[in-house]
C-alpha cells in the first residue's frame, strides 16, 4: 500500500465504514462538492451520493441537533465541525443532550463529532484550540485523539461503531505531516485503550496527539544523554487507560505529562491527580506538566512558536527529572 499520511488514514477509515454500513452518513459544512476544508472527504459525494453525504449551512447547533436526532431513529451520523472552535456553538446540543440521553431513558446515540484543532498552523485564536478539556469534564461523552495514521484509522472506525457519541479530535498539523506504512487488514483501535509509543526506564511521559510526536523527539535527545523515556501515548482521553499510565510510573519513578491545550484546567491535572492518589509512593520526583500558555492561540508565528510547548520546553522539563 505505501506510507499514507494521517489525513489519508481519516478518510480510508471513513470510506470504509460507509461501504460497510449503510446506515452511517456524513453532514458538515463544505464537505460534498468541495470535499471538505481539508479534503478528507473529497471523492465521497461521487461515490455515495447527496442523501449521505451532506452539506449544511454554516450552523453547527443544526448539524449536531440533526445528527441526534438521525442516530436516534437508528443511523450513524458523522458530523464535521469545520473547525474544532466552532463547535462551542453547538455546546449545549453536545453536553445536555447528546451526552444525557442514555442516562436519561437508555437509547443509544451512535454519532462521531469530527473536530479538526490544535495549533502550528498560524490559524489564530478561532482556529486552533485545542478544547478537548470541555468535553473531558462530561459524563456520557467518549473522546479520542489519535496521533498516527494507524490510531487515526483505527479510532475513527471505532468511533462511527460506537453506540454512543463520540468526539474525534484530529489534529490539523499532523494532516499531511505524519506519513506510516498500514497493514492491509482492517485496522481497529479500541476506545480507552493507549499505547506505548517508546519504551523507557526512567520517566514516564503521558501524552497524546501532536505532542506524542514532540515527546519523541525529546526522548531521543534525552537518550543520547543516558535517559530513558518511556511515552505513553493515550490515544483515548475520555476513558484514559489508567491502568497504562499507573504501570509505567510505578516502573519509572518519575512523570512529565504533555499536552498542547493550556495548563489551568487541561486533562494534565485529573492525570496527575489520578498518579498522585494511586501511585505516590513509587514518585521519586514531583510531578510535573507542560502546556501552552493560558492565553488565546496567537494569530503570530512566532508568538505562537512560544506559546505551544515544543522539543526544548520538553528537553528541560526531562533533565529537571531526571536530576531530582
Amino acid at each position: 500500500m505505501g506510507a499514507i499520511t494521517y489525513i489519508q488514514a481519516i478518510s480510508d477509515g471513513l470510506r470504509e465504514e460507509m461501504r460497510r454500513d449503510d446506515s452511517v452518513f456524513l453532514l458538515g459544512e463544505d464537505i460534498g462538492i468541495y470535499g471538505g476544508a481539508f479534503k478528507v472527504t473529497k471523492g465521497f459525494i461521487e461515490e455515495f451520493g447527496p442523501e449521505r453525504v451532506i452539506d449544511t449551512p454554516l450552523a453547527e447547533s443544526a448539524i449536531i441537533g440533526v445528527s441526534i436526532g438521525a442516530a436516534l431513529m437508528g443511523l450513524r451520523p458523522v458530523a464535521e465541525m469545520q473547525f474544532a472552535d466552532f463547535i462551542s456553538c453547538a455546546f449545549n446540543q453536545v453536553v445536555n443532550n447528546a451526552a444525557k440521553i442514555h442516562y436519561r431513558w437508555g437509547a443509544s446515540v451512535p454519532m462521531t463529532i469530527r473536530c479538526p484543532s490544535g495549533g502550528g498552523v498560524h490559524g489564530g485564536p478561532y482556529h486552533s484550540q485545542n478544547n478537548e478539556a470541555w468535553f473531558f469534564h462530561t459524563p456520557g461523552l467518549k473522546v479520542v485523539a489519535p496521533s498516527t495514521p494507524y490510531d487515526a484509522k483505527g479510532l475513527i472506525k471505532s468511533a462511527v461503531r460506537d453506540p454512543n457519541p463520540v468526539l474525534y479530535f484530529e489534529h490539523k498539523f499532523l494532516y499531511r505531516r505524519i506519513k506510516e506504512e498500514l497493514p492491509e487488514e482492517e485496522i481497529i483501535v479500541p476506545i480507552g485503550e493507549g499505547d506505548i509509543k517508546r519504551e523507557g526506564r526512567d520517566i514516564t511521559i503521558v501524552t497524546y496527539g501532536s505532542m506524542v510526536h514532540v515527546s519523541l523527539e525529546a526522548a531521543e535527545t534525552l537518550a543520547n544523554e543516558g535517559i530513558e523515556c518511556e511515552i505513553v501515548d493515550l490515544r483515548s482521553i475520555l476513558p484514559f487507560d489508567k491502568a497504562m499510565i499507573l504501570d509505567s510510573v510505578r516502573k519509572t519513578n518519575r512523570v512529565l505529562i504533555v499536552h498542547e491545550d493550556v495548563l489551568t484546567g487541561g486533562i494534565g491535572g485529573e492525570i496527575s491527580a489520578v498518579i498522585s492518589e494511586e501511585a505516590f509512593e513509587q514518585l521519586d520526583a514531583p510531578i510535573m506538566r507542560i502546556a501552552s500558555i493560558d492565553t488565546p492561540v496567537p494569530y503570530s508565528p512566532p508568538l505562537e512558536e512560544f506559546f505551544l510547548p515544543n522539543k526544548e520546553k520538553v528537553i528541560n522539563a526531562l533533565r529537571k527529572l531526571a536530576a531530582y
